[in-house]
């Protein structure tokens, strides 16, 4: 045996100990943590997506682990067994930066619907839906992150400025929607000068008001009319919602906030809008609308507060919080296991009625465990009556309960917009998901 030999053997002696062997232990460690954050995210039904995600193509996968890397949402993909699992994917938000990391192209960008497949409303390259002059830009089209709503409303605007504007109808544009989407079309309207009237049926900020993250990343700037480079690569909703405030004080930007539209009809060449105050005549409609709907709202004193939610996307990342979840269907009974799981929370699930009734036989199951450990507590019979910054009353056929609290989350149910869209004759294509 020659020297160099023996020189190559004790090299391999020390590195084989002293890096390969603590590689493939911290490698073994990362794999078993994700199988655990998969088990979790499958229990609290936080696998499925529920929005634009990646579909992983497991033959053409790699396992490099640049997706994971790319991804600015914290444990939304994993590696698995050499491949890249989709393991929470409520909390993907779509941006897409996964598919542009990845390598080989295993990753391709689907949208999520009810069961098996989501209703995408057929749109051309200009956004224009089936019904000439209507226009759909942000969530409803299947983009929900918040760069993608902003260029698609700008996008929009520009498609329809440059055509001949109507000169029977009240506004050049009627813009359905105050979220980033809407906002971003009404200040593209205005800088280029066309009448516009912009309908929220809420307050402006739109799906933003309804968010749950405590963090929202924005993977690149866009530049707005009348305000510049907007700029967050990670910011709170609060903080994205005093910009937003912002930036309509200085645009002087006009939104008809609390105004909801009720019907949309062809009157000729023009659109007529009937509101919940008024009706309204435009050349053209811009659907700024978000896909899930209009959730069903409490109606108590604090529900403005930025700490109230309508779904749960995060659970991960509400630690050793008083939370109260409102509801007694599924989705809420499955938030409030999800914030349990943490083991730091103080979860309380308020519900109006004396039992739950139409709970899956899984859930039921769980539940119960839950409540007897002590992991969740259930107030039947209670309604919310008062939401406090630190605090949420409840009343109870024993009197009023003031609780601890730092997040609420309901789950009391929404008008979905499908139906409404098919009203106006938009025609719509099925994709089918993995």
């Amino acid at each position: 045996m020659t020297d160099d030999t023996l020189i190559t053997i004790a090299l391999a002696a020390l590195v084989i100990p002293g890096v390969v062997v603590p590689y493939w232990r911290n490698h073994r460690k990362k794999e078993r943590e994700a199988r655990g954050r998969y088990e979790k995210a499958k229990i609290a039904g936080l696998q499925a997506a529920v929005s634009m995600h990646p579909h992983i193509n497991a033959l053409s996968c790699i396992g490099c682990g640049g997706c994971v890397d790319a991804c600015p949402e914290e444990h939304v993909l994993s590696i698995i067994e050499g491949k890249a699992v989709l393991v929470n994917g409520a909390k993907c938000v779509g941006h897409g930066l996964c598919a542009e990391a990845c390598p080989v192209g295993a990753i391709t960008m689907m949208m999520a619907g009810p069961g098996r497949s989501a209703d995408l409303p057929i749109l051309n390259e200009q956004l224009e839906t089936t019904v000439p002059n209507m226009f759909i830009a942000g969530e409803l089209g299947g983009m929900g992150l918040i760069r993608n709503a902003i260029n698609q409303g700008m996008k929009t605007v520009e498609a329809l400025a440059g055509r001949p504007r109507s000169r029977n109808a009240a506004f050049d544009v009627a813009i359905v929607g105050a979220g980033p989407a809407g906002l971003s079309a009404g200040l593209a309207a205005k800088a280029k000068n066309l009448k516009y009237v912009l309908l929220e049926q809420g307050d402006a900020g739109g799906t933003i008001l309804q968010y749950p993250r405590r963090k929202i990343v924005m993977t690149s700037p866009v530049d707005l009319p009348g305000w510049g480079k907007l700029k967050l690569t990670e910011t709170s909703k609060e903080n994205l919602l005093e910009i937003w405030q912002q930036i309509l004080a200085k645009t002087k930007l006009t939104v008809n906030n609390n105004e909801k539209v009720l019907s949309i009809q062809k009157q000729g060449e023009n659109f007529l809008l009937a509101t919940s105050k008024q009706q309204y005549t435009a050349g053209a409609v811009i659907l700024a609308l978000g896909r899930r709907g209009t959730p069903r709202k409490l109606g108590v004193p604090g529900e403005e507060l930025s700490k109230v939610a309508y779904r749960l996307i995060d659970a991960e990342s509400y630690q050793n919080c008083d939370v109260l979840v409102v509801g007694g269907g599924d989705s809420a009974v499955e938030a409030a296991m999800g914030l349990a799981l943490q083991g730091t929370n103080r979860v309380t699930v308020s519900y109006r009625k004396s039992e739950f009734s139409r709970l899956k036989p899984r859930n039921v199951e769980r539940l119960d465990e839950d409540v007897k450990r002590k992991a969740i507590n259930v107030i039947f019979n209670s309604d919310v009556k008062l939401i406090l910054h630190k605090e949420v009353e409840l009343g109870t056929p024993e009197g009023d309960r003031t609780l601890p609290n730092d997040y609420v989350f309901v789950f009391a149910g929404g008008e979905m917009p499908f139906e409404f869209l098919k009203s106006v004759g938009i025609k719509f294509q099925e994709t089918m998901l993995n």
